[in-house]
């Protein structure tokens, strides 16, 4: 298949031009605070105005951890020799990993400043997070960037040919991370959420979350064409993989954790 021609950039305003990117961004921060206003509806402890207050922090957790992560974790040594290139964040370069960490900072501040219970809260949260993965996920795909390995089209019909990805059918690695990562991760936490044992123990969709997009972006990886100026590291994996063993530890033992602590009651009945 060839990729099919999408502008990334979605409208423009005189000379202000408005990507897909940036809109991706901010649905994924709007849904996910619309999502996480009617949670507050059914909180013991959070109410729609903390809601309200936390998708700045938010916002700042995503945009700060995500371009840090990625200056720290992908291309250091250029950062290092061009440090006023880190805030040109609208040349691209945002790290989830990074982002995830920007977010836990945000709620843990957060919460201890609003006197939140910060499980609570970041259970929350964490439910919320795959519909920002799914949005930004469908933007790299029209942006045409992190495609995929190449692919036998034979065994493959849907791979495609990138415009920067060279003459090769390629998996569109970027829908498979939407799916993974955005959409089923979104039905699988959801799921969760109508379960006793998950709504009685704070913290437990934290550490859910946490495993679950280890696991699905471990598996993406696969697909997905490791970074140019990294390549393949340890063991043969990616970078992307190398951060993802440490979630799947951590949300794991998170979740193992809170399981064994007596249950409370977040969550009206």
């Amino acid at each position: 298949m060839q990729y099919p021609a999408l502008d990334p950039v979605a409208f423009s305003i005189g000379p202000l031009a408005i990507r897909w990117y940036a809109l991706a961004y901010i649905a994924g921060l709007l849904s996910g605070w619309g999502l996480m206003r009617r949670f507050a509806d059914a909180s013991l402890t959070l109410t729609r105005e903390a809601v309200d207050d936390f998708l700045t922090w938010a916002t700042f957790g995503v945009i700060l951890g995500g371009r840090l992560g990625y200056v720290l974790f992908y291309k250091p040594g250029f950062y290092l020799l061009h440090p006023l290139e880190i805030v040109k964040v609208w040349e691209g370069g945002m790290s989830f990993h990074g982002g995830c960490l920007g977010v836990i900072v945000a709620v843990i501040l957060f919460a201890r400043r609003r006197q939140v219970p910060v499980f609570h809260l970041g259970d929350l949260v964490c439910t919320v997070v795959p519909l920002g993965l799914f949005f930004g996920r469908l933007a790299n795909f029209i942006n045409g960037e992190l495609f995929g390995r190449p692919a036998d089209p034979t065994e493959v019909p849907w791979a495609m040919v990138f415009p920067r990805g060279g003459a090769l059918p390629r998996h569109p690695s970027q829908l498979y991370e939407a799916a993974l990562e955005g959409a089923a991760l979104f039905l699988l936490l959801m799921l969760a959420r109508s379960l006793p044992v998950f709504r009685r123990h704070p913290g437990s969709m934290a550490g859910l979350f946490l495993t679950g997009y280890g696991l699905a972006r471990f598996t993406a990886e696969f697909f997905r064409e490791p970074d140019d100026f990294l390549g393949l590291l340890w063991a043969g994996a990616s970078m992307g993989q190398l951060l993802s063993l440490p979630m799947i530890v951590a949300g794991l033992a998170l979740t193992g954790w809170v399981l064994r602590q007596p249950p409370s009651l977040p969550y009206k009945a």
